[in-house]
C-alpha cells in the first residue's frame, strides 16, 4: 500500500460535547458511561477554530475520556473565556445536526434498569426497524444518548456500557448524506431505510411527526492502532418529512452547549484532504502539522457533512500510555492499518481517573 495515495480510518474517536463545567461533566459521564480513562486534558488557545469561533482565539479547556470496554470516547469541551450559549429553541428531532449519541450496551433491558434504580431520566426501551430494543437517557445538561446492543467489545470491566458508537445525525438531503457518509468515511451498507411514524422515537422531542430513517453501518472492519478499542459502529441519518428543520448550531459557535462534532481517528491525511476535495467536502480547517494538545499530539482537520454538520479527523502522532513513567508512544512511523499489541492497548488503563 502507498501510504500517500490512501487513508485509513481506524474508527470514531470521540464525539466532542460542548458544556459549561469539564470536571462537573466528566463526573456524570464517568459514573453513567465508564469514560475514566483520561487520554488528555488540556488547557490553551483554540486558535485554528476561527471559521467557527467568530474569527477569534478562544481560550478552552478540553479533556479526552474513553472507556476501556471500547467505543470512542468523549472530548468534553469547556470555553474559558465566554459563557457558552444553548440553542435558541429547544432542539427537535429531524433538527439538523448530531441529536443524539449512540451508546453501545452489552445488555439494554439491564443497563435501562440499572438506570432506572439510580433515578436518571430514561424512555421506556422500544424496538428500532431493525428489530432491536433501544432507549433515550437525558444527561443533566439536556444531552440525548441512545443505548444500543453494541458489539466489538474490547475489555471487560463489568460496566453496562461502552462509549460511543454512533450518532443520530438530522440531515435534510437523504441521498446526498448517504453519499457523504458511505464515500468519504466507509459506511457502506444500509441496514434498513424506513419512511413513516417510528414508535421509539415518540418520547423524543418532535419525535411523533413522518421521517426518513435510514441506518448506516461499515462491511469492512476498521483497522489502525487503536482500532480494537473503537470497535465498529454506526450512524443513522434521520431527515424530518413535511417541513423544514432547524440547524442545531445556527447562530452558536463551535464549543457551544452540546454535541460540536464528530471525530474520526485516521491515517493518510494527504490522501483524505484530496478525497475531500474531490467530493465537494474540502477541509474548512486544517493543523497542517503536528497539533500540541498537552499529553497527546497528532494532525488535525474538519469537514461539512451536506448540512454543516462538523467532521472532525485526527491523525494521532504521540499518546500517553503511562504518563508517570513519561511513556508515551510515538505512532508516526508505523504501520497504519495494523493494530497496537493489546498489552500496549491495555495499558490505557494506567490512566484511569481516580478523582476529579
Amino acid at each position: 500500500m502507498d501510504n500517500q495515495k490512501e487513508y485509513n480510518i481506524s474508527g470514531i474517536q470521540q464525539i466532542g460535547i460542548g458544556v459549561a463545567d469539564v470536571r462537573e461533566a466528566w463526573k456524570w459521564y464517568i459514573s453513567q458511561f465508564g469514560t475514566d480513562i483520561r487520554i488528555f486534558e488540556d488547557e490553551a488557545v483554540a486558535g485554528l477554530m476561527l471559521p467557527y469561533t467568530d474569527g477569534k482565539p478562544r481560550k478552552r479547556l478540553a479533556a479526552l475520556a474513553i472507556n476501556m470496554q471500547g467505543g470512542g470516547g468523549f472530548e468534553i469541551w469547556q470555553y474559558k473565556d465566554r459563557v457558552p450559549q444553548p440553542p435558541a429553541q429547544p432542539i427537535k428531532l429531524g433538527d439538523l445536526g448530531i441529536f443524539t449519541v449512540k451508546i453501545k450496551s452489552h445488555d439494554v433491558r439491564k443497563t435501562y434498569e440499572a438506570y432506572l434504580s439510580k433515578g436518571l431520566k430514561a424512555s421506556q426501551p422500544g424496538i428500532s426497524p431493525d428489530g432491536l430494543e433501544n432507549f433515550f437517557i437525558t444527561d443533566p445538561y439536556n444531552n440525548l444518548f441512545q443505548v444500543v446492543a453494541g458489539n466489538s467489545w474490547f475489555m471487560n470491566e463489568n460496566k453496562h456500557t461502552g462509549a460511543a458508537y454512533g450518532a443520530i445525525i438530522g440531515v435534510s438531503d437523504m441521498e446526498k448524506s448517504i453519499s457523504f457518509y458511505r464515500g468519504i468515511l466507509g459506511y457502506n451498507e444500509i441496514i434498513y431505510d424506513n419512511t413513516g411514524k417510528f414508535s421509539d422515537f415518540e418520547a423524543l422531542p418532535g419525535g411523533t411527526e413522518t421521517f426518513r430513517r435510514v441506518l448506516l453501518k461499515h462491511t469492512e472492519k476498521r483497522q489502525g492502532a487503536f482500532s480494537p478499542v473503537f470497535g465498529d459502529s454506526q450512524i443513522e441519518l434521520v431527515q424530518l418529512i413535511g417541513r423544514k428543520s432547524n440547524r442545531i448550531y445556527e447562530g452558536r459557535l463551535w464549543g457551544d452547549l452540546g454535541f460540536i462534532h464528530m471525530c474520526f481517528d485516521i491515517n493518510g491525511m494527504e490522501a483524505l484532504r484530496e478525497k475531500c476535495r474531490l467530493a465537494g467536502h474540502p477541509f474548512t480547517v486544517d493543523s497542517s502539522t503536528s497539533f500540541d494538545m498537552g499529553e497527546a499530539a497528532g494532525h488535525f482537520s474538519y469537514i461539512e457533512d451536506p448540512d454543516r454538520t462538523l467532521i472532525e479527523f485526527v491523525e494521532t502522532h504521540r499518546v500517553p500510555i503511562l504518563k508517570k513513567l513519561g511513556w508515551y508512544l510515538n505512532l508516526t512511523n508505523r504501520n497504519p492499518r495494523k493494530s497496537l499489541p493489546r498489552w500496549i492497548l491495555k495499558a490505557l488503563a494506567f490512566n484511569r481517573v481516580k478523582e476529579l
